[in-house]
Order: structure tokens, then C-alpha cells, then sequence
């Protein structure tokens, strides 16, 4: 397939009649079998939402309806920190980020960190990854981190560019995120090339930037990323009818926190419906542009006779909130931030499957051991997926007892000014922050009221009380609160004595700038005030 053209029904036809879709051989069950390979492709901002009804009424997005025909789709799938380098680091070491301590973009696993490819390597898979990894630390701008540390600082700078769209090239115009399009090709030809003429299991990661919003070189120091660009090719895909305008509640409504995320991410200004539809038929088309590189690494394996020996799995590190909220972005527990894609399809895998248990990234640790059968330490956070995807009794495979009914996701990083803990069971999500007592809690009714637009933790304290005991016996979440508060403290000390003399004029100049300039003095007062 050419860069992008997409899976056509006839395509896909052919595709499974040479790959032998039908005659699966069975998983990971232990014995004559031999392992299954694994390819994990992993995009930047993906919504699971659009990966079914009515969320995939807005955009045509054939490789995951590829996907969900012939395997499994997670229908409540969360990332437990929605921002990237967190969110990854739960995924690559199957641990809560409050064990990792990845409290920001800057602060991720250590580099020598065993994750389960490293696992999976040593027990004779060759391994193999391309494009965005982010989940060890150190990397991110300087803003970033800086923004983080000093979220407790008692000032309200916008931080990001004002979210905007960009219209790229013409309806030929289909490589549009050209460094997501090279590591895609490079796939591809190992796949081609390399996996083909393995004798031993494969695992091979690729790390897509897409759907993930563009730099705005207008907006200062490493910029923010706030420019939804595509193309007329990929805008075709998007339905503009089935796009929906996220209510937004008046700003002296908001819960505290949003109302400083809104204002940091620069979304409190006056915005028409135009261009809120505009953002979110540009993301979506992003998100259209994203599928068609999928789909080209299952054709890659489609075309080499791997696909029916090969597990192929598809998610996202976090979402993208696209105006919902009045916030573009992630860094928030609402749906559109929190809920990711998660398909499966491969050896055994049921087909057609939709499963509604809430599970999240940290799962995929413990799956990729299960499919590896590798035995699965016991101090994992996650549980593998295998028993869902496969239909077994949870006794026969975990040791550990049933997996729980509730999934954890935390945020301690930039743009929200409290550490929050989000509690996804049942119909109900339950957000806690800071020590529990300083800011309000939020409780919303998933069945009755999917947009989360109604707060009902007043009207419901007794379920308020039980989750949020469910929460405590989980992560004591005001002990963490309190860990990351003296951490980022400590982090800003060091990060402003090793700048000497240079503080004021780097400190003024970073994302904030253009707030930051109009009163100096203040702001730096404010810091030497909370230091």
C-alpha cells in the first residue's frame, strides 16, 4: 500500500485470505504452541471515544474498524496519568505513576529501568522499536518542568498558544506528519525485511507523535503545541455533521482546577462555534491520518503471511479534550483527556468482541508476559488482559485473584494546580484532589450524563464516601500530594541556583513570557513568597 491509501473493503479481503484469518492458531496456552509475536503500535492523544458509536460516527477510521472486526475493542480503556511521559511509564513498567513517582513530563523511569521488552528479550524474543518512546526522564522543555514545579505558586500565567487550525497542502497532500510517516516506513521494511526470516518470536513497538497537536512557534520559549494541522485528504475523512459543541459552563462555574487549566492552556478568551468545530475536525482528521499508518503495518504484515501468528495491538498514551471543557489538550480526568483506544486482534483472540471492564495501561505489562508466558511478578499494578480477550476463568491464569473493578489514573504535572486522582468503576467517576480536604471533590454519573457536565458529589455522599475509601486503600493520595509538593519545591531551588545570576531573564522568557513581562516584579515575588 502506498503511504496512506487506506484499507479498502477489498483490500482487507484479500489481506485476510492471505494472512488465513479464520484458522487461528490458539494463543498462549502453554505446550506444542509456538509463542505468538507482538507488534504494539502506540499514537499521542488518541480519544477512545472515536473508537466506537457514537464517537466513530465523526471520522472514517478503517484500520481500527479493521481492528474490531477481527479482534477485540476495549470500550472502557484509561491511561492512568493523562500526559505523556507519566502515562508511558505506567505502560512500560505496569506500575501506578505514584510507585514510579513519574509526577511530570520531566520525571519519568529511571534510563536502565527492566520493562517488559526487556523481558521478553531475554526470554528469546527479538525486539525491535521505532518513533516516540518518552518514558524515561529528562527530556521536555524547560517550561514544562517549570510550569510543573511551580503550579502551587499562587499566580494564573497562560502558558500555551491560543489553539488554532492549520490547513497543509492540497487533497495530495497525504504525508502530512512526515517524522510519524518515516518511522512508519521503517516498520514497515523491518517487518518486510527483517521479521519475515526470524525464527524465534518478534516484538516490535512503533511510537506514533500523531494525533498529538503541532508546535505554535509564536508562543515563546520551545513553544506549547497548540496548532491542529492536516490536510484537505485527511479533512474528507471527517464528518462535519456528527461533529458535537462541547457545552461549556460559564467561567465563574467551573471547579477551581479546570478553571486554572482553561486559563493556563489560554482557553478562557471568547472562542465562536466555527472555530471549536474547526479544532475538532482538524484533530479528528489528525486521528484520520493516525489510523492509515496502522493500517499500513497490517498490511506489512498481511503481505508476509505474519498477521495470523502475530498479536497486533493498538492504543494511545492519553487523549485529546479538543474544546470539550472549554480545554484543548490533555492533563484532566474528563473523558476526552482519560479514555483511550484499546484493540486487540491475533492468535485467539476473540473476534467481534467488545468488552466493557474498565482496564488501563498498566495492563499491558502483565499481557505482553501472558502472551510471552513468562511468569508475571507479583508486585505488578496491572493485570493482563488475556483472560478477557480470550475468554478464560480469571483462576486459570492470575494467581493474584480477580482483577479489580475499578481502574486508577493520577495527574500531579503542569497546567493543573493540585495533584487529582481519578476512580473509574461501574457507571462512576470519582476525582479526588490534593489532601481530599482544600478542594472539592467531583463525582459524575457516566450513564446519565456522559459529557460530565453535572458534579453530583453533594447529592451522592455516600458513594462519595465509599469510593474515596476504595481510592485511600488504593494510594494514600494526600501523602503523594504532599511528596510532590516538596518535590517540585526542591526541583525549583536547585533547577534556580544553578541558573546564578541568569534566573530573572530565563524564568521571564520561558512559555509564559507574554504574561510574565507585563509584571516581572509581581510573579517573582510570588515565587519568593511560596519558596
Amino acid at each position: 500500500m502506498r503511504g496512506g491509501e487506506l484499507l479498502g473493503r477489498a483490500g482487507l479481503a484479500l489481506l485476510l485470505m492471505a494472512a488465513g484469518a479464520g484458522a487461528r492458531p490458539r494463543p498462549a496456552a502453554a505446550g506444542g504452541q509456538p509463542r505468538s509475536s507482538v507488534v504494539l503500535v502506540a499514537c499521542d492523544s488518541l480519544d477512545g471515544r472515536l473508537t466506537f458509536f457514537p464517537g466513530n460516527q465523526t471520522v472514517d477510521l478503517p484500520s481500527i474498524n479493521f481492528m474490531k472486526r477481527y479482534g477485540t475493542l476495549f470500550l472502557n480503556a484509561y491511561t492512568n496519568s493523562p500526559i505523556c511521559c507519566p502515562s508511558r511509564a505506567a505502560m512500560w513498567s505496569g506500575l501506578f505513576t505514584h510507585l514510579t513517582e513519574s509526577w511530570n513530563n520531566f520525571k519519568g523511569l529511571d534510563p536502565g529501568y527492566i520493562t517488559w521488552m526487556d523481558l521478553m528479550e531475554k526470554h528469546g524474543y527479538h525486539t525491535q522499536k521505532f518513533g516516540k518512546l518518552d518514558y524515561t526522564s529528562g527530556h521536555h522543555s524547560v517550561s514544562n518542568r517549570v510550569e510543573a514545579w511551580t503550579r502551587d505558586v499562587h499566580f494564573l500565567l497562560r502558558q500555551e498558544g491560543r489553539p488554532m487550525v492549520n490547513l497543509t497542502g492540497d487533497r495530495k497532500r497525504v504525508r502530512v506528519m512526515e517524522a510519524d510517516w518515516r518511522n512508519t516506513d521503517k516498520a514497515v521494511n523491518w517487518i518486510k525485511e527483517e521479521a519475515v526470516n526470524l525464527t524465534q518470536p518478534f516484538v516490535l513497538y512503533l511510537g506514533l507523535n500523531l494525533p498529538h497537536p503541532y508546535p505554535s512557534p509564536y508562543a515563546g520559549e520551545n513553544f506549547g503545541s497548540s496548532t491542529f494541522l492536516t490536510s484537505p485528504y485527511w479533512l474528507e475523512k471527517v464528518n462535519f455533521e456528527a461533529i458535537k459543541i462541547p457545552k461549556w459552563p460559564s467561567l465563574s462555574e467551573m471547579h477551581p482546577v479546570d478553571y486554572y487549566s482553561s486559563y493556563t492552556k489560554n482557553c478562557t478568551g471568547e472562542f465562536t462555534k466555527e472555530e471549536v468545530r474547526n479544532i475538532r475536525a482538524f484533530y479528528y482528521a489528525m486521528c484520520a491520518e493516525t489510523d492509515a499508518m496502522l493500517g499500513e503495518i497490517i498490511s506489512a504484515l498481511g503481505d508476509t503471511g505474519l498477521l495470523r501468528k502475530t498479536v497486533v495491538i493498538f492504543t494511545a498514551d492519553h487523549g485529546e479534550l479538543a474544546m470539550e471543557h472549554r480545554q484543548f489538550y490533555k492533563m484532566s480526568m474528563y473523558e476526552g483527556s482519560s479514555h483511550v483506544p484499546l484493540l486487540v486482534m491475533g492468535p485467539s483472540v476473540k473476534e467481534q468482541q467488545e468488552i466493557p471492564n474498565v482496564v488501563s495501561l498498566v495492563d499491558i505489562y502483565p499481557t505482553m508476559l501472558d502472551i510471552a508466558r513468562i511468569p508475571i511478578p507479583q508486585n505488578l499494578s496491572g493485570y493482563s488482559l488475556i483472560p478477557l480477550l480470550c475468554e478464560q476463568t480469571e483462576s486459570e491464569v492470575s494467581p493474584r485473584g480477580p482483577r479489580p473493578s475499578w481502574v486508577l489514573s493520577e495527574f500531579h504535572g503542569c497546567n493543573v494546580n493540585s495533584s487529582m486522582y481519578m476512580l473509574r468503576t461501574g457507571k462512576w467517576k470519582y476525582i479526588a484532589y490534593s489532601d481530599g480536604f482544600s478542594v472539592l471533590p467531583q463525582l459524575f454519573d457516566l450513564t446519565a450524563d456522559p459529557d460530565e457536565l453535572t458534579n453530583v458529589a453533594i447529592k451522592f455522599p455516600v458513594i462519595v464516601h465509599s469510593l474515596d475509601k476504595i481510592l485511600r486503600s488504593v494510594v494514600n493520595y494526600p501523602k503523594v500530594s504532599s511528596s510532590v509538593h516538596k518535590y517540585n519545591k526542591q526541583q525549583f531551588i536547585s533547577w534556580k541556583q544553578s541558573l546564578g545570576q541568569n534566573y530573572s531573564s530565563v524564568i521571564a522568557n520561558l512559555r509564559w513570557h507574554q504574561d510574565w513581562l507585563k509584571e516581572q516584579k509581581k510573579y517573582e515575588n510570588a515565587i519568593d513568597k511560596w519558596l
